[in-house]
């Protein structure tokens, strides 16, 4: 048994999340978390909301509330929305909690005593109709490096960039829309990642367990010269600057710390109050490696724009602080899906919503589809119709048929109870050892958070499923050979059990429906599958005369008026 910490980036707190971004952070962040449990290991998978920085200020200005306020209202509408989903947080917290206020304060002034952290005159757009200075998404223009005119002082949704307010052309104010901006001098706290760019290219190369995509991100950074960044903002909602007595800083009245540099910092404030909840539990022996945390194995999950701070700017803050912080060991990072020929948006509501979804069909449906179209080595194109046909082929004709099939003709047939009789013979060896090849391959699968051949492999083992009942063919041996029939149907029960186990990372929902119908105590779902031998007898394992049901329709087909309405409400074609 491993000790493994799972963290997925946290979700910005303007508004319910989009489905590019379950499926880019938090879904295959519980999909393996779920595995990882299933095979015996102890896992803590630790999210919060992310609620400081210009996001938050102005969706609960757009909203008429107050920052605080509206921040309590979206972190239980996005908690609520993750429960939907099945999204097995060991705990999910807030970034604005006490914990991470004073950790990130206490980070800032170990760094800046170790010479990491210098204060600095920046250049930043000021607004002369709101007397004010705007960070970041408070600035709007035309970005430098694409034309796109829509593009934040932050990034640019368009082509990814990462900007300054500063580099934007024609730039304007996002609260009042005012052009009358001009760029002026004020004082920042700077993060010196350029002094920790060496240390940090051995600490990439070495790292094990990176998909391409989150090792090119963190070398393209670093060979481009990584810059020093301001980790200060003129803002009234975030974390306060203070000095070592605990005062607000001198001249840093009205500016707290940059999101993005207590963001990270409240995965381990989130573990803090996680531990705080029950006694017994110790946030240190999961990150301190003085404290045990050395055998802890750290996985993160994330989407493609969110690297370069995980890889870089997290890393310098823990490693910089010259104290003994676990770091990521394994980084599984994303592209995009992509909606119709363009991103998911939560700022321009492009996209089907996480509550949205929950009305149009089951989490199930929602969970496989995005896990078996996973963006892992391309951004990945959603549409209905693809939607439609995952739907109805692999959940409703492979597993929902299977299922179906097998349990009615045992209600039917032997009075909904597990058959005696009977002799394997050649298909139940053909299932057997088909199963002894695919199921160590998909753990292996899921080991290495390849979702996408995790899926198809499980696909493969549910048509194989199908495959036996055609060979073994019980409801035609019935008519001549009972106890032939009885060994078909026995084995073929088996198969739903071992399916539904296998499910239950990925489709929690319908494996449980499943599980329940073969009457499986909870204490017999994990994934101890014991070997080749250990297969071979879980084939044959359920006790003869166990009473079993067979449970309603799993998967409803997804029928093409409903992909017609869900294009006419949420866009796409027809």
């Amino acid at each position: 048994m491993s000790k493994i910490l799972i963290t997925s980036a946290l979700p910005y707190i303007n508004g319910v999340k989009h489905l590019g971004n379950l499926a880019g952070s938090m879904l295959p962040a519980d999909v393996y978390a779920r595995a990882m449990r299933l095979l015996g290991h102890d896992v803590l998978y630790i999210c919060a909301t992310d609620e400081h920085g210009t996001p938050a200020e102005l969706a609960a200005q757009a909203e008429g509330m107050d920052v605080s306020d509206y921040c309590d209202k979206m972190h239980e509408a996005q908690k609520k929305a993750g429960a939907y989903f099945g999204l097995s947080y060991d705990y999910f917290g807030r970034s604005s909690s006490a914990a991470t206020h004073k950790l990130t304060q206490a980070f800032a002034l170990t760094l800046e005593t170790n010479g990491l952290i210098e204060e600095r005159v920046s250049q930043q757009v000021y607004s002369k109709a709101d007397q004010r200075y705007l960070p970041d998404r408070y600035v709007e223009g035309t970005c430098p490096g694409c034309d796109f005119e829509g593009a934040r002082g932050d990034q640019c949704d368009n082509c990814g960039k990462l900007l300054d307010p500063i580099d934007l052309i024609n730039p304007y104010s996002a609260i009042s829309g005012s052009k009358d901006v001009e760029v002026r001098d004020t004082n920042h706290l700077y993060l010196k990642q350029s002094a920790m760019s060496d240390k940090l290219r051995d600490w990439v190369k070495a790292a094990d367990g990176w998909p391409p995509l989150a090792m090119s991100i963190a070398l393209k950074w670093l060979d481009e010269g990584l810059r020093d960044r301001a980790i200060t903002r003129d803002l009234s909602w975030g974390v306060s600057v203070v000095d070592a007595d605990g005062n607000i800083r001198e001249g840093f009245e009205g500016k707290v710390f940059y999101v993005w540099f207590d963001a990270p910092i409240a995965y381990i404030g989130a573990t803090q109050d996680w531990a705080a909840q029950v006694p017994e539990r110790d946030w240190e022996s999961w990150w301190r490696t003085d404290k045990g945390a050395d055998d802890v194995r750290y996985v993160q999950f994330m989407g493609k724009d969110n690297v370069a701070f995980h890889t870089l700017s997290f890393p310098v803050t823990l490693m910089g602080s010259g104290e003994p912080w676990k770091l990521v060991d394994q980084l599984k990072a994303f592209n995009w899906v992509t909606w119709y020929g363009g991103k998911f948006s939560t700022s321009q509501k492009r996209g089907v919503f996480m509550d949205q979804a929950r009305e149009i069909a089951p989490s199930d449906y929602w969970r496989w589809h995005l896990m078996a179209n996973a963006p892992e080595g391309n951004d990945a194109a959603f549409t209905w119709e693809e939607f439609q046909a995952t739907i109805n082929s692999d959940l409703a004709n492979v597993l929902g048929n299977f299922v179906n099939r097998i349990t009615k003709y045992t209600v039917g047939k032997f009075d909904g109870k597990v058959p005696d009789g009977g002799v394997a013979g050649e298909a139940e060896a053909w299932i057997t050892s088909e199963l002894q090849t695919r199921i160590p391959q998909l753990i292996a699968y899921y080991e290495s958070r390849e979702f996408r051949k995790a899926m198809a492999e499980t696909r493969a083992i549910w048509a194989a499923g199908n495959e036996y009942l055609t060979q073994a063919a019980p409801w035609t041996h019935y008519k001549t050979d009972v106890d032939q029939a009885a060994i078909g149907t026995r084995y073929g029960l088996n198969l739903v059990v071992l399916f539904g186990i296998i499910a239950q990372p990925i489709i929690p929902d319908a494996a449980a429906k499943i599980l329940d119908a073969m009457n499986i105590p909870h204490a017999n779902r994990s994934w101890n599958f014991g070997g080749r031998e250990g297969i071979a007898a879980l084939l044959d394992a359920l006790p003869r005369g166990l009473n079993i049901t067979a449970p309603d329709v799993l998967f409803t087909k997804i029928e093409d008026d409903d992909v017609s309405a869900w294009s006419q409400s949420f866009g796409g074609q027809t």
